[in-house]
């Protein structure tokens, strides 16, 4: 989230990154009044998308306090170096501690542009997964071992204070600010009913890490579970998968059934041919003649392959695209898919994740395709269930376009036999950390193709993107992203 030049507070933005589950980021390298006034309105709507705002003065005291706390080592650093001292040696860290608070706050300007020169940052990250709020203050700067161990200490002496009043009583310390700060943010967090492993500060080699976990009302989260499963079980706009499909699954399950076979099975349905040979020339295959009769489109794709390319068939002819709105789900369907696929051929070369990875950007928002289809009958149960469970209105719209869909998608493809591993596709494509080391490939290329089409709707920022996932692709900056991107979607428009 760009807060350079206009601190202007982007409420679908933030909508949109707790919806689905994407994280929000402000970066900042000295930290002025404007934009801790940012910081607060940003958690103000990004609490308020969770049913949370109670816990406002809690968490923005807590993010400030941390971010202060994180400027604070960033002007140590240049304090230190500027002086000749090294920050690892007890001897110096004394001697360096007894005149920094006087000599920064006599002349903080200076202090705050070195550590803007040297491109000192603390980089404040809100995520709201798997029901759990996530809130990290992030610097550039590995933190000592004098350093942690002191905070450590602060913490461990903070935790037997019950009130405020206690804590001031026994402040000793006034080389670093007293320690008050952190006193009072593990006051708050106990306000919150939060215990200790709840926050946590930690270290790596060139990033100091503070970290607030906050787990969500267990009752909302048990009505949540419930409503989707209501959801699930009443979806009665959406059938059984298609006999004629599931026939065809079981044969291709059958080790004693032969391609021809499957293909005279599959000939006898011509809606379901010319869907399937659609697929088999789309960009997928990248094919250079165009097949025209199944027993060759068969054996060109494979026994998974055509299971993929069944249940993408199936699934689409039973959700079709007559509305606008479904229309417009099924067009991003699309182009993730495209794009996952060309991100297996660009970075992994591995063919056997080609098909699965197609047919699952096709199939990812299933959830939110399914609620497109919700008739009024249904809505209607949906909104008693709300009422019941005393659950705000929202909940639906939460349901149908936030994290939720994807649950929700993965449970009807339970229903439908969907194989396990497309299930998790479906289930993980927006927490892909969540997933089974053995499903990452494809879930991350999903995740990544996914994210690809969001970034060039102009809904995220480069820092929404999940690092681990960068880094598993290869890619370092935004520049190659960018690039990357250009040539998938000139690539899609090409292939119409």
């Amino acid at each position: 989230m760009a807060v350079a030049h206009e601190l202007v507070v982007d409420e679908a933005k933030i909508k949109k990154a707790v919806q689905s589950g994407i994280p929000l980021t402000i970066t900042t390298f000295t930290l002025p009044h404007e934009i801790e006034v940012y910081v607060e309105q940003v958690l103000t709507i990004f609490l308020r998308q969770v049913n949370q705002e109670k816990l406002k003065d809690y968490v923005v005291y807590c993010v400030q306090e941390l971010a202060v706390n994180a400027k604070k080592a960033n002007t140590k650093r240049v304090y230190f170096t500027e002086r000749g001292l090294d920050l690892a040696n007890p001897d110096d860290y004394k001697l360096g501690m007894s005149t920094f608070k006087d000599d920064t706050l006599n002349d903080i300007g200076h202090y705050l542009r070195l550590q803007k020169d040297k491109g000192l940052y603390i980089k404040l990250v809100f995520q709201v997964r798997k029901n759990v709020i996530y809130i990290e203050i992030k610097n550039n700067i590995a933190i000592t071992k004098i350093e942690l161990v002191r905070i450590h200490d602060k913490l461990a002496r903070s935790r037997q204070y019950n009130n405020l009043e206690d804590a001031l009583s026994q402040v000793l310390d006034d080389s670093e600010g007293a320690g008050l700060g952190l006193v009072i943010l593990v006051l708050m967090l106990k306000k919150m009913g939060l215990d200790e492993d709840c926050f946590d500060i930690t270290g790596t080699e060139n990033e100091t890490i503070a970290r607030i976990i906050i787990p969500l009302e267990k009752t909302r989260l048990e009505s949540l579970t419930d409503l989707a499963k209501t959801v699930v079980d009443n979806v009665n706009s959406l059938p059984q998968f298609p006999e004629n499909i599931t026939h065809i699954q079981r044969m291709i399950d059958d080790p004693k059934s032969e391609m021809a076979d499957i293909a005279r099975q599959i000939s006898m349905d011509p809606a379901m041919v010319a869907g399937l040979l659609k697929i088999v020339n789309s960009a997928q295959y990248m094919l250079v003649k165009k097949v025209d009769n199944i027993s060759e489109a068969v054996r060109i794709v494979g026994i998974r392959g055509v299971r993929n390319l069944l249940y993408s068939y199936g699934t689409q002819k039973l959700l079709g695209d007559e509305t606008s709105e479904k229309r417009v789900l099924w067009e991003h369907s699309y182009k993730t898919a495209f794009y996952a696929y060309n991100l297996v051929r660009n970075f992994k070369k591995d063919h056997n994740l080609l098909d699965d990875v197609y047919v699952g950007g096709i199939l990812h928002d299933m959830g939110k395709i399914i609620f497109a289809n919700i008739h009024p009958d249904l809505l209607a149960k949906i909104k008693l269930f709300c009422s019941e469970k005393n659950m705000p209105t929202s909940t639906l719209e939460d349901l149908s376009a936030g994290m939720d869909h994807a649950e929700i998608g993965g449970m009807v493809a339970e229903k439908w036999n969907f194989p396990e591993h497309l299930v998790h596709v479906i289930q993980y494509h927006h927490d892909p950390l969540s997933a089974a080391p053995e499903e990452r490939d494809v879930i991350f290329t999903v995740y990544l193709a996914n994210m690809l089409c969001e970034y060039e709707m102009g809904n995220i920022d480069f820092d929404q993107f999940e690092p681990q996932v960068l880094d598993n692709f290869g890619i370092g900056s935004k520049k190659q992203l960018e690039d990357l991107l250009e040539n998938f979607s000139s690539g899609f428009k090409r292939e119409g």
